[in-house]
């Protein structure tokens, strides 16, 4: 609670939540992520689920729900919300368990903080299934990622007025084979359609091997009508089989290093494994191609990092952008 809060109350000797009921009703939506520091002893032991208490990623995830759903007895002047919809999602990311949480109601003020509880709750769940192997688990951020509703946040162009056409490739050999399920494709389908106000057109799923993933980045570009973005996902790392750049490279016309470095610019102190990424972006034809992590919540967030001006820079390579934006 603030100081001017404290004061108020001093003075007056009540509490009082800030009233909302003059604004209207609206469908407002929350994303917020968060990172643990787990270290090399917990991270096996989730890999193998061998930690004593159970599944580590599954207590978490259930964990940010039931913390998501008592924000309100939580924080102090902080309304109860009827939540219409609570996803948290928690992977392990080498060393570190990435969160993210979407939360979702149909109300009179924001989401904002039961998505932050949700986060916040799925990693305290982390540490304290990790400590005893762990005890110097560190949480190393939270934040509010994405905002839609009410006054401020962002807004979206429907499908039909952007008129952008998208494709997903997504290389990966174990995913190809059936060995492990794809969970990558579909958050960055919905992440791209809900960002860019884009419409996905087509998908595919190729393993690690470069002429395959160029012959489909070639395939796409020289359709008709072509997308006008392709986002691979899968095979940017140091792994000796991490060849998209490479086939990539093969593709594109005229590199647009920019955007990762945008990216990259933009996460956070404590994410330094993003400058491990090898990742590309480049134009072909009219078709712009970016690399995007294997990781679903890394591809998302990349992709998230720079989806501010991927619509610019769409409408120029179409040819419908005269005027330069201002900021």
């Amino acid at each position: 609670m603030s100081e001017a809060q404290l004061a108020h109350l001093d003075a007056t000797g009540r509490a009082r939540m800030v009233d909302v009921g003059s604004k209207p009703m609206t469908d407002r939506q929350a994303v917020a992520e968060g990172r643990v520091v787990v270290g090399p002893k917990v991270a096996a032991a989730i890999r193998a689920n061998t930690l004593k208490k159970g599944d580590l990623l599954q207590v978490a995830r259930l964990g940010g729900v039931q913390t998501a759903k008592r924000t309100a007895d939580l924080i102090l002047m902080c309304h109860p919300l009827p939540l219409a919809h609570i996803e948290v999602e928690a992977e392990l990311d080498g060393e570190v368990v990435l969160i993210r949480a979407t939360t979702r109601v149909v109300a009179q003020t924001g989401v904002e903080m039961e998505a932050l509880a949700a986060v916040a709750g799925a990693a305290l769940n982390v540490v304290d299934m990790g400590k005893s192997l762990n005890p110097a688990i560190t949480i190393e951020s939270l934040r509010v990622v994405e905002k839609h509703g009410g006054k401020s946040g962002p807004r979206v162009k429907p499908i039909a007025e952007t008129g952008l056409r998208f494709a997903i490739l997504t290389a990966s050999d174990s995913r190809s084979s059936g060995a492990m399920q794809d969970l990558a494709t579909g958050p960055l389908a919905e992440a791209a359609a809900a960002l860019l106000g884009a419409n996905l057109v087509a998908t595919a799923l190729v393993p690690d091997e470069e002429n395959t993933i160029a012959g489909q980045l070639a395939q796409w570009v020289a359709a008709e009508p072509a997308p006008h973005l392709i986002l691979t996902t899968g095979g940017t790392g140091m792994g000796p089989r991490d060849v998209t750049p490479e086939a990539t490279a093969r593709v594109i016309e005229r590199p647009h290093p920019g955007l990762l470095e945008l990216a990259r610019s933009r996460c956070l102190p404590g994410k330094p494994h993003a400058f491990l990424s090898r990742a590309i972006a480049g134009v072909a034809g009219k078709t712009l191609i970016i690399n995007l992590p294997g990781s679903p919540l890394g591809a998302v967030e990349t992709l998230r990092l720079m989806a501010d001006v991927l619509p610019h820079a769409l409408e120029t390579l179409r040819g419908s952008e005269t005027t330069h934006p201002l900021a």
